[in-house]
């Protein structure tokens, strides 16, 4: 059943409401009808109180996991809670100044990131998440080598220093001197050149006849060339730390909790559903089935863009955790992160 808007409740029935989600983030237990008769300024009775958590249970925004009489919030009721109710409370002086610090002094954007993340993580009590820049590689020296008939090894090194190597299908056809050609023309012309700079070039020389390859040669060099780009868009690169923080002594449900870090092992899936938060100007919040990744271990992530000095969106940063998660606090807390992932982007 869909949950109603929020303001189709009235006002005892949000007030309970309320008062069941922010009791239940915090304690992990369900919370009963007793419990609340027992706050001050509802002046309510248990039987009042349980007719309205009936109500509020028949709308989907509460359910009861036993058959005693304490209620927990749905995902549909904590998504209502988290879009019409919660009172965001924005990070302590000490929280910004450990995130800042951590940013500041990490050297390398990449440690930078890693350390924000490491922070986030520890501040939150959950795993922290950040899908670094894409950056294409400068290419330095390429060559190929053959394997069989059908297929080569690609070897790239980078400006940087960095060595990769990729399979690359060829044609029976091919000759190693097709092989050395390609590699010594991707070397010669288009060394100092990104990858997509570098296929851009290729295009327009064999364009402008300035090319000094056949069209072996040619096709080549472009599917060496491309192999690279269409690896670093497939798999972007996801640093998560912190996965121990989601398994303690106090986990109210064990084998949820397993089975979230085994999802968090399948880097290459959490890196697409975090990615796809770069689509928001402002934090995002994903709980439970909402997505299907976490569907099984019913958990949240809550996920904000970061820009560089042009204002485009390069990377996403978050957390991951239970469903029971600390929303108030957390939300704001992985806004300010990816705010001051902008800043040291300038």
């Amino acid at each position: 059943m869909n949950s109603q808007p929020i303001s189709e409740l009235n006002d005892r029935t949000r007030t309970i409401f309320r008062i069941v989600v922010e009791s239940y983030l915090e304690s992990g237990a369900p919370v009963g009808s007793r419990t609340l008769s027992k706050i001050g300024g509802l002046n309510l009775s248990p039987a009042s109180i349980r007719n309205v958590m009936q109500d509020l249970e028949e709308a989907g925004l509460l359910a009861a996991p036993h058959t005693s009489a304490g209620r927990m919030p749905t995902e549909q009721g904590l998504r209502l809670f988290v879009d019409g109710m919660m009172q965001a409370a924005e990070p302590t002086a000490d929280e910004r100044r450990a995130i800042e610090s951590r940013i500041e002094t990490s050297g390398p954007i990449e440690s930078a990131l890693a350390a924000a993340t490491a922070a986030l993580s520890g501040l939150s009590a959950c795993a922290g998440v950040v899908m670094v820049p894409k950056r294409e590689t400068v290419l330095r020296q390429f060559s190929f080598a053959r394997l069989s008939g059908t297929q080569a090894l690609a070897i790239m090194v980078g400006a940087d220093g960095s060595v990769e190597n990729r399979l690359v299908e060829i044609t029976p056809s091919v000759s190693d001197g097709a092989l050395v050609e390609a590699g010594n023309y991707i070397s010669a012309r288009l060394s100092g050149l990104t990858l997509s700079e570098a296929l851009a070039r290729l295009d327009a020389e064999i364009r402008g006849q300035k090319a000094a390859l056949d069209q072996a040669s040619a096709e080549l060099v472009r599917k060496g060339l491309a192999v690279w780009s269409l690896d670093a868009n497939d798999r972007p690169v996801l640093i998560v730390r912190g996965q121990s923080n989601l398994l303690d002594e106090t986990a109210a449900d064990l084998d949820r909790v397993r089975q979230l870090l085994d999802e968090l092992e399948n880097k290459e899936e959490i890196a697409r559903l975090i990615d796809s938060a770069r689509e928001a100007q402002a934090t995002r919040i994903f709980i439970g089935s909402e997505n299907n990744l976490f569907s099984l271990s019913g958990s949240s992530v809550i996920a904000a863009p970061y820009r560089d000095q042009g204002g485009k969106i390069v990377g996403v940063v978050g957390v991951i955790g239970p469903t029971r998660l600390n929303y108030a606090r957390i939300v704001p807390m992985v806004d300010f992160t990816a705010q001051a992932l902008s800043r040291l982007m300038k």
